[in-house]
């Protein structure tokens, strides 16, 4: 009998975790409430819940992959919610980017139901998801590393073990969306700083990307910009989301995080405008608007 799994939010990530998952043998259901992406799922082999708790009833693990803590919160505590239907000693991987002090409290809360917890943010990309080859930032009991291990070596290349502790995971998360948030921010100033100096974007971004002055998200975002092309891959309202996590972590320790603060300010702008669900490339429109510049259009085909 093959053993199960169910992811839910079946976006850029967690519809690779779950392409991954299906490609390593394992019988996976799919939840997610877009239609489109139930679909999509379908048609790559994969079987489909209409609800939380319809799509984990006999699986092993479950895997949240949704935006926020209130959407995790939703799915797995809500109406037609995924824990009661959980069977005790079943597994939680909670994927979403959230508070550490969340999901320190929904490990606990999973624990009164007998549930096992792994706090498991991920990073990587959709490219890397759709190929299992994710980072996963993951911390929990040994038991629920355990039991998770099979399914989180089909879908991560790297999983980083971070502790017995729900949260760290989390933290660790975070500090690496400080750097992603700033970087992304960083790479659409300095473009629209060479257009309005009359560069050819196609050059300095062949340039810088071969420089010192280059980073992953430079090098990942910055084609976006060069194609016109906003689809998400990850929105500007994750930004949003994740640089505020850092900015309340930084105002709770009195810590200061001044290029965390200009950063989200940037992507709050670009949300502000409309922006929010576009790909997080596009706060450079923020940029250009300011400076007047002309972005490079979308390009045929």
């Amino acid at each position: 009998m093959m053993r199960a799994a169910c992811v839910i939010g079946l976006g850029s990530m967690g519809y690779g975790a779950a392409i991954s998952l299906l490609r390593a043998g394992f019988d996976v259901r799919g939840v997610d409430r877009n239609s489109v992406a139930l679909e999509r799922f379908r048609a790559a082999g994969g079987t489909t819940a209409a609800t939380p708790a319809e799509g984990v009833r006999g699986a092993e693990t479950a895997f949240i992959f949704v935006v926020d803590a209130n959407q995790t919160d939703e799915v797995l505590f809500g109406a037609s919610g995924a824990a009661p239907a959980l069977a005790p000693g079943s597994i939680v991987v909670a994927c979403a980017t959230v508070p550490p002090a969340f999901v320190e409290k929904l490990a606990q809360r999973l624990a009164e139901m007998n549930i096992l917890m792994l706090d498991a943010p991920v990073s990587g990309g959709s490219a890397k998801a759709a190929a299992g080859e994710m980072t996963i930032m993951a911390a929990g009991a040994a038991e629920a590393f355990s039991k998770a291990e099979p399914f989180l070596r089909a879908i991560a290349s790297k999983v980083y073990r971070l502790g017995d502790m729900p949260g760290a995971g989390s933290r660790v998360k975070m500090i690496n969306q400080l750097l992603a948030g700033a970087h992304i921010a960083a790479a659409a100033e300095a473009m629209a700083l060479g257009l309005k100096l009359g560069l050819d974007p196609h050059q300095l971004y062949e340039v810088i990307a071969n420089s010192a002055g280059s980073s992953w998200m430079f090098q990942n975002r910055v084609p976006h910009i060069l194609a016109g092309d906003y689809t998400p891959r990850s929105a500007i309202d994750i930004f949003v989301k994740d640089l505020g996590i850092v900015l309340e972590a930084g105002e709770a320790l009195d810590f200061p995080v001044p290029i965390a603060e200009a950063a989200h300010r940037q992507f709050a702008a670009a949300s502000a405008k409309g922006l929010g669900r576009e790909d997080d490339a596009a706060v450079i429109k923020v940029y250009a608007e300011a400076a007047q510049v002309d972005l490079p259009p979308r390009r045929a085909g």
